[in-house]
């Protein structure tokens, strides 16, 4: 087996050190694995607790900079660590990032099935809870974005991640 520029056998793994499976390579500003010679964009740090305020604040930040793939990462933060009953809100914010992520890799289906899986996320997320604006994010325009974006997809629209990027909070 050859090695790679690091030294790691190719085909092996990339571990963490506690043993779990970790893509080491680096990634473009679309999420996408770079050769691990290559300059890649910083990645954004697994399992950090935030308050909503700063979730959405570093998400947005993220999304406008046209890095929705990271963005999605900050969600999936809050989907982990946050109460229960927030849950499916912030795993539908984390299928809109993903969503556009695809979009905006001219992954076609993919993209417009997971704006419509999180725009659905967040609809129901809305009428089980009745609140339209938690932490003052903007969920009714959320889901027309996603919904729109999906039709512009399905028609061959091409995506620029940063250009289509959602605002989070009401305008």
């Amino acid at each position: 087996m050859g090695s790679t520029p690091e030294g790691r056998e190719s085909g092996a793994r990339d571990r963490d050190s506690e043993g779990r499976a970790r893509n080491a390579r680096p990634r473009d500003g679309l999420g996408r694995p770079l050769p691990y010679d290559a300059q890649g964009v910083d990645r954004q740090p697994e399992g950090l607790v935030r308050t909503p305020p700063e979730t959405v604040a570093e998400a947005q930040a993220l999304l406008d900079a046209g890095k929705p793939f990271h963005a999605h990462e900050v969600f999936e933060d809050a989907w982990k660590s946050g109460p229960d009953e927030e849950r499916t809100l912030w795993r539908g914010l984390a299928q809109l990032a993903v969503g556009l992520t695809h979009a905006a890799r001219g992954n076609t289906t993919g993209g417009s099935r997971l704006l419509r899986r999180g725009a659905g996320a967040i609809e129901e997320w809305v009428a089980h809870t009745g609140r339209k604006r938690p932490h003052d994010l903007d969920l009714p325009g959320l889901a027309r974005w996603a919904r729109t974006l999906a039709d512009d997809v399905e028609h061959g629209v091409t995506v620029d991640a940063g250009a289509r990027a959602p605002g989070l909070r009401r305008a």
